[in-house]
């Protein structure tokens, strides 16, 4: 069977959609799934993490001879490649990978077949992994373009605050006036809004939730929120830990993230 592909989306940057996508990596990994998570971000905060995180592990220092760019110019991704856990791979990024849209307008005048171009590049992997995570910049631009496109879904991670509610909306109007009904995108689907709160149990917190699910309907909501967790924001720094309760307590919970993410991907594809 190929590959199920999701990028994470949000035109508000800040919500933790870097944080949601390479958590769910390691929970699908942890399930025997191959995944590979391809960091579309010039930041390259994924990559840095599954590189902390990978040094966490295997106590040695991980870094990559040759970027995601590089791969691309070459028109083979697969030597950019690199093993984080068992079953869990990246493709890495970092600051070159600002001049994708640049490097595209020497391969086509055409847009639409650049945003199409990294779908073909990305083929080769459709059957060796279960699972593709796509972790993407909070801008409209040829790399969201071409995320969207690959995808054949979307986690839309919010943020309890109005700016991410925004940003939501907007991200889910442009997947259907310009992915699917302009690009023609073949396969992209929601699964829907994965609330993260910005304190728990806040005011702001219930009303943003309130008109979230006035805005894009309740069955669009995941069920399970992210709350405010300190251990998170330390991963940042010292990439994901395997110790003790308080990292158990974020692997919970991103264990029921994935849960729910793959009943409702089963319950679309069930009609």
């Amino acid at each position: 069977m190929s590959s199920r592909v999701i990028t994470f989306g949000n035109f508000k940057g800040g919500t933790g959609k870097t944080t949601t996508s390479t958590m769910v990596g390691i929970e699908l990994a942890r399930r025997n799934l191959k995944t590979l998570l391809v960091d579309l971000d010039p930041q390259g905060n994924a990559t840095n993490l599954y590189l902390k995180t990978k040094e966490n592990v295997d106590n040695e220092i991980v870094s990559f001879n040759k970027t995601l760019m590089a791969g691309i110019k070459d028109q083979d991704l697969s030597q950019t490649i690199i093993n984080i856990l068992p079953n869990l791979d990246v493709l890495p990024s970092s600051a070159d990978f600002s001049l994708y849209p640049r490097f595209m307008e020497t391969v086509s005048s055409d847009y639409n077949e650049r945003v199409w171009y990294f779908s073909k590049l990305m083929k080769e992997f459709k059957e060796k992994y279960d699972y593709i995570l796509i972790d993407i910049p909070p801008t409209i631009s040829l790399i969201t373009d071409s995320a969207l496109y690959a995808s054949d879904y979307c986690v839309i991670v919010l943020q309890t605050q109005e700016r991410s509610l925004q940003g939501a909306e907007a991200f889910i109007n442009y997947m259907q006036e310009q992915v699917i009904d302009t690009f023609k995108a073949p396969t992209l689907d929601l699964i829907g809004i994965l609330p993260v709160l910005l304190k728990n149990g806040a005011p702001v917190d219930n009303s943003t939730l309130e008109v979230a699910k006035e805005l894009f309907g309740g069955e669009n909501i995941f069920d399970i929120t992210i709350k405010n967790m300190e251990r998170l924001k330390r991963y940042d720094v010292t990439g994901v830990m395997f110790k003790d309760q308080f990292d158990h307590a974020v692997q919970n919970v991103y264990e029921k993230v994935t849960t729910e993410m793959i009943s409702r991907i089963g319950a679309i594809e069930n009609g």
